[in-house]
């Protein structure tokens, strides 16, 4: 990533001039162009645009500068990534400072437990092929206030594992507890569409499924993460299913449970 002299102080020079006037630009969906990666001046244009938009602060120079090179390397993989992939795209996101094992570190955890199912966790319908057109018992976010009530449950029950079949079985009556691999990088700036990317089965995170669909030929399964509104589709991501694999992508069927109420 090495950068001469000069260029350290025409990102000096930005950095002088920006404090005070920059704003967030309009954005595309996916933060960027890939005119940004052109040069150094429209890299460093970018990743102040960016700071501003996310209201980001460091406490140093040298701060600065070393989470713009994360950043730099954050929007070469993404831009990759975008040119292989045609299901689902990555972003930047406010994570883009972040190196991968930084995102790691702090937002992954396995504790895959179902919250108590509250009116304000119902989330604005999506605009995407089928996904609005499922029946309310295949997809939670669709739930209404009346329909969704404040409860204490007694227990879990599992999810025969490795089988996918029980789990949208399940999905059909009630939110499930799945556990996931979501330690590949493409998980940390997910933004849309059906993920079918590498990851393996090494569960590392607790999420819940909430519904399931299909979207040009796609079968997914929809699920609810915990990183923020402003990650993947509104802190949703759609996860390919028949997939051939027992146990799912990224592990999705190893570990399931909902939860119960006598």
């Amino acid at each position: 990533m090495g950068f001469s002299t000069t260029n350290l102080l025409v990102l000096l020079l930005s950095i002088c001039l920006t404090t005070c006037l920059a704003q967030p630009r309009d954005f595309s969906i996916l933060g960027y162009s890939e005119d940004d990666l052109k040069s150094e001046d429209r890299s460093i244009n970018l990743f102040e645009s960016w700071v501003a938009k996310h209201g980001k602060s460091y406490a140093s120079f040298e701060e600065k500068w070393l989470r713009f090179e994360i950043f730099l390397d954050n929007l070469r993989h993404i831009n990759e990534r975008n040119k292989q992939s045609d299901s689902y795209w990555l972003a930047l996101n406010e994570f883009a400072d972040m190196t991968h094992e930084e995102f790691k570190a702090k937002y992954l955890g396995l504790s895959p437990q179902l919250p108590r199912i509250r009116t304000r966790d119902a989330t604005p319908n999506f605009k995407y092929e089928n996904a609005v057109n499922l029946p309310k018992s295949m997809d939670w976010r669709k739930k209404g206030a009346a329909e969704l009530e404040v409860v204490t449950i007694n227990g879990y029950e599992d999810v025969p594992q490795n089988n996918e079949e029980g789990l949208l079985k399940a999905l059909a009556h009630q939110p499930v507890s799945v556990a996931i691999e979501a330690s590949g990088r493409d998980f940390q700036f997910y933004s849309g569409g059906v993920f079918n990317g590498p990851c393996g089965s090494e569960l590392d995170h607790g999420v819940a499924a909430v519904g399931y669909g299909t979207s040009k030929g796609q079968d997914y399964i929809i699920v609810k993460n915990s990183w923020g509104p402003r990650w993947g589709e509104k802190g949703y991501i759609r996860m390919k299913r028949n997939t051939g694999k027992p146990e799912g992508l990224c592990g999705i069927n190893k570990m399931a449970s909902y939860p119960t109420k006598k």
